[in-house]
């Protein structure tokens, strides 16, 4: 390169929205400092005050995720991937009867027989069937393997919906603050508007609500008459911890009160990165698009067309998810012991997590009805807000990086996914494991105090 040569790329020569983007540079300051952390936590053990580095952070976003595999998922992908396994007497005595029996029938519809290769670009049909096959037995309406798209988890499809429905920056998109950055990111890269609103944390969880069923009515009445498409996150349906609530799909809620596909455009998204199974490095998932004329139909499937299919082993196990063992097979007994096992134990951290976090001086945290998050407030002392003044950052931040210096502990500022003003929060998972939970909270506990009393007026 000659000195003195213009550079061929400057910030300002790239595309003003990806440069408009929000660098989450507060999560990233936070992640930054923790994985230094552990760095020399493994070079030199003794040097902090604590042994180890806690993860509070979505899977994908956690050095050590929560173990949440499933043996008859992983029974059946071990068989479609090397199929060869099928041809020896001993894989009967290896994986359950049923799992065998899936792996042929899911071989059956793949070309080639083989993970390897693309498939159509909506996915395997005989796959679209069978997961519009457990979309109708859990909302008893009908679903279609046209209206299926197979996608690479949750993040691309909702990804595409955007590229399709945003035009310019006079569509809005309606989102609920707190948020995750996926929605708003991927609404500022297209040019959209974004229309906030605010969760009303008086009556639950900003992150683990359970929406009621009168609620779900409310959205789609409002959806139908103001003519809004409905954009419908739906990863967390079995994570519900409360006997109180249930799981009711938004295309179950507009059926039960008269709405057919005419009446609402709805995009359902799911995946197999959340839930109990936790599969978050697989990328399966899929969107159901109802509702929407055959033209636009066409300009989605266009859209959905521009990249290849999605990964093939995703597929499989989206359709499994969708399909799990029933009674009667062989894999049921476990299936279910692992599956309420994993659900129970999540459960029981965030009770524990949430009881710590309301006896504490300045802290608030509504009980978590479902999915696998925590968004407690923090009253923090005016002394507290000015020192993170003085160094330039959010509040939350100052908080969340002195817990992380303190203790070990990772959790996410507030102010990443959006908070009322003047209100201070930070997000974190029921995922550690739960052996991990007393000690965790023990340290939290111990650190929130004596924050406290430093910064005490």
């Amino acid at each position: 390169m000659l000195r003195g040569a213009a550079r061929a790329l400057t910030v300002g020569s790239l595309n003003p929205k990806v440069v408009a983007l929000a660098d989450h540079h507060l999560a990233g300051r936070v992640a930054r400092r923790a994985q230094s952390m552990q760095e020399d936590l493994e070079s030199n053990p003794a040097s902090p005050p604590f042994q180890r580095v806690d993860y509070l952070l979505q899977p994908q976003q956690s050095a050590v995720p929560r173990a949440a595999a499933n043996k008859f998922f992983r029974e059946v992908l071990a068989l479609c991937e090397y199929p060869h396994l099928l041809d020896r007497s001993q894989t009967s005595f290896l994986f359950s009867s049923d799992a065998i029996a899936r792996a042929q029938d899911i071989l059956g519809l793949i070309p080639g027989r083989s993970t390897g290769g693309y498939s159509h670009c909506q996915g395997i049909e005989g796959l679209r069937d069978a997961i519009a096959d457990g979309i109708a037995s859990r909302d008893g309406l009908p679903s279609y393997a046209d209206d299926i798209f197979l996608t690479d988890g949750a993040a691309a499809p909702v990804h595409m919906m955007m590229h399709l429905l945003i035009r310019d920056k006079e569509d809005g998109i309606l989102c609920p603050i707190p948020s995750h950055s996926l929605y708003t990111d991927s609404m500022v890269l297209r040019g959209a508007t974004l229309v906030p609103y605010y969760l009303d944390e008086s009556k639950g969880n900003p992150t683990g609500q359970v929406l009621s069923e009168e609620n779900q009515c409310e959205i789609v009445e409002l959806c139908k008459n103001e003519g809004l498409v409905l954009l419908a996150d739906e990863v967390y349906q079995e994570n519900i911890y409360t006997d109180q609530k249930k799981f009711n799909s938004f295309k179950k809620v507009a059926g039960s009160i008269g709405h057919g596909e005419g009446d609402i455009s709805l995009v359902s998204f799911h995946s197999v990165s959340n839930g109990y199974y936790g599969e978050c490095g697989r990328r399966g998932g899929y969107m159901e698009v109802t509702g929407f004329s055959s033209e636009v139909r066409k300009e989605v499937y266009k859209v959905a067309s521009l990249s290849p299919c999605s990964n093939i082993s995703g597929q499989i196990l989206m359709s499994l998810v969708m399909n799990p063992p029933k009674v009667g097979d062989e894999s049921y007994t476990s299936y279910r012991a692992e599956r309420d096992g994993i659900l129970s134990s999540l459960s029981r951290c965030a009770e524990a997590m949430v009881s710590t976090f309301n006896s504490l001086e300045g802290m608030s945290c509504s009980k978590a009805e479902g999915a696998i998050s925590l968004f407690p407030s923090v009253r923090l002392p005016p002394q507290a807000i000015s020192a993170a003044e003085a160094m330039n950052t959010e509040p939350d931040a100052f908080y969340a990086l002195r817990l992380l210096e303190s203790t070990g502990i990772v959790v996410v500022p507030g102010s990443v996914f959006g908070q009322v003003p003047g209100t201070w929060h930070f997000k974190c998972t029921i995922l550690p494991q739960e052996e991990k939970i007393p000690l965790i909270i023990s340290r939290f506990k111990a650190f929130h105090e004596a924050f406290m009393e430093e910064f005490r007026s």
